[in-house]
């Protein structure tokens, strides 16, 4: 039985593979797409999940827009990162997949009412839905939702400060509620996701596919290499976001330690950061699973082989 999931996103040149992974990979079942600010603005970050269910032909799929703003004080965008419209690269048309009139929280909300098992939640941005949802429905995520597998964090230094990671940076509230929540959650942060570089083979693997979708993802990951060389200094970009799902379809090709994770609410230079304690000096009970390591070729298989068949699909 494929395991149901919601991915929460903010697409976003990564999430665009994560929500294609998801849609493709037979071991999940993708009930719905919610979307936060993040990377874009809400409307961009919506206006790109459409897209991409568009151009990758996933159909049936709700596609709900969330919260544009943090659930205290003012947002972060990337576009240093992910360009003006949150998917720089390549050209896209109009989007013929429509848009569902719930917000997201109500989407999630009814997508785990009428969905006979417990449902896992996917945010790969800032956490700001998924705690929305935890607040207004806490009885109802006790009992339907079976885990939270998110993208964000880091277990030392970060790319938004040199102490936190960006999506956590974004809503460190949100953060907290969801780490806080008493749910089985996993964190797969930065430590693991640069591991999984975009080198110029998987450019190669992509262009041998030969197909439209193929040579979209190519540039995509083309743009999204450019911006992480001039920000970072980095030779090819790390590919975070789907590090979730291949997690969900691959047990054991992310390696997780349990851990407490506290996420700093106050610190002068470190708010946002994910204060992770993998040697246990605090006393604290652990409450997430943390990624620690990757199996990357099997990674960039799953990567692979989720753009082969939606793009042989078209």
């Amino acid at each position: 039985m494929p395991l149901p999931v919601i991915l929460d996103c903010d697409p976003g040149h990564d999430d665009a593979f994560t929500i294609m992974l998801a849609a493709a990979h037979p071991a999940v079942e993708l009930l719905a797409i919610t979307t936060v600010a993040g990377n874009a603005t809400i409307e961009k970050t919506t206006l790109n999940a459409r897209r991409i269910c568009t151009v990758a032909g996933i159909e049936g799929v709700p596609v709900s827009a969330g919260l544009g703003r943090p659930l205290c004080g003012t947002g972060l965008v990337a576009g240093n990162i992910h360009g003006e419209s949150g998917l720089d690269g390549p050209g896209f048309g109009e989007p013929t997949v429509p848009l569902d009139p719930r917000d997201a929280v109500t989407l999630i909300r009814e997508t785990l009412l009428a969905h006979p098992v417990p449902v896992t939640l996917v945010p790969t941005g800032p956490l700001s839905n998924v705690a929305a949802f935890l607040l207004a429905h806490p009885a109802l995520a006790a009992e339907r939702v079976e885990r939270i597998v998110l993208m964000g964090g880091y277990t030392g230094r970060g790319n938004r400060t040199p102490a936190a990671e960006f999506n956590i940076a974004a809503d460190p509230e949100a953060a907290d509620i969801v780490f806080s929540s008493g749910l089985p959650v996993t964190m797969i942060g930065l430590n693991v996701s640069h591991q999984v570089p975009a080198t110029a083979d998987v450019l190669d693997r992509l262009d041998a596919l030969g197909t439209p979708l193929a040579r979209l993802c190519a540039e995509l990951l083309t743009f999204f290499g450019t911006t992480y060389r001039e920000v970072f200094g980095l030779t090819a970009p790390p590919l975070h976001d789907p590090l979730t799902v291949a997690h969900l379809v691959a047990p054991g090709l992310v390696t997780l330690v349990r851990a407490p994770v506290a996420v700093e609410l106050t610190g002068t230079h470190t708010r946002g950061a994910t204060v992770v304690d993998l040697d246990g000096v605090t006393g604290r009970p652990a409450n997430a699973d943390v990624g620690i390591g990757v199996d990357a070729p099997a990674y960039w298989d799953l990567i692979i082989e989720a753009v082969r068949t939606l793009g042989s699909a078209r």
